[in-house]
């Protein structure tokens, strides 16, 4: 299995060899598992909560259940997007941008192995909707 050096170093020509594809999913299967015990230890911390008789600590508990449900809500829509990334990598599209078909770089990939876009198209993609929002 290839390291994070061994991968930064490779040939521009290697792109997305059968190596570099076995470390990604490697590193996703790894990301989802720490995902989804991250999520099941927060809803038993949810589950186990008490409730406070002190006004100040109740209304604590309730930021702190917020705060946790919101951490739930987030990583909960990443566990699709790491099976999509899971999907591409078997279909041999992955580190491929959707929109342009041009490699996404493996330092982005590395920084987040979900994206689906390259630099360039996330951010025309982002002006594109800073320009809508306005």
């Amino acid at each position: 299995m290839l390291t994070v050096k061994e991968l930064l170093r490779a040939p521009k020509k290697n792109y997305m060899n059968k190596e570099q594809l076995d470390f990604f999913k490697q590193h996703l299967l790894i990301l989802k598992e720490k995902t989804q015990a991250h999520i099941d230890q927060l809803r038993q911390e949810l589950a186990e909560e008490k409730v406070e008789a002190d006004t100040l600590d109740q209304a604590a508990l309730e930021d702190e259940c917020h705060i946790k449900l919101r951490i739930i809500e987030r990583e909960s829509k990443l566990l699709p997007k790491i099976d999509t990334s899971l999907q591409r990598i078997e279909n041999g599209t992955y580190g491929y941008c959707e929109e342009t078909g041009n490699p996404i770089g493996i330092q982005r990939l590395l920084a987040r192995p979900t994206a689906t876009l390259s630099t360039e198209a996330k951010e025309a993609q982002e002006t594109k909707e800073k320009h809508y929002s306005d």
